[in-house]
């Protein structure tokens, strides 16, 4: 287990965390992906899944192996946690779901 800070992007579907980490916790890539950068250019890291804490839980999380210093908490992991976020604010607030009948 490490404990890091992570900057909130809710552009990036994915959390991505540097790949010397996640070798170092363990974490095995289990495929290749190829995502666009916010510059336009592409790049290709390895894609699997981290058990992530956070809020008080933990839960399996899809995590791309990025470069050195790239600590991006991702939207697919915010919504498996069930929060989203309140820029006022700058935190981590819980989800707040709407139902209505069909």
């Amino acid at each position: 287990m490490a404990e890091v800070s992570a900057m909130v992007d809710t552009g990036a579907a994915h959390t991505m965390m540097p790949e010397s980490l996640l070798q170092q916790l363990h974490v095995e890539p289990r495929a290749q992906r190829h995502f666009l950068l916010a510059d336009g250019s592409g790049a290709s890291y390895g894609y699997g899944i981290a058990r992530i804490a956070l809020a008080g839980q933990e839960w399996p999380c899809p995590v791309s192996f990025g470069p050195e210093e790239q600590y991006l908490l991702g939207a697919t992991t915010l919504e498996i946690f069930d929060l989203t976020v309140d820029p006022l604010g700058q935190k981590l607030i819980p989800a707040v779901h709407r139902a209505r009948p069909i």
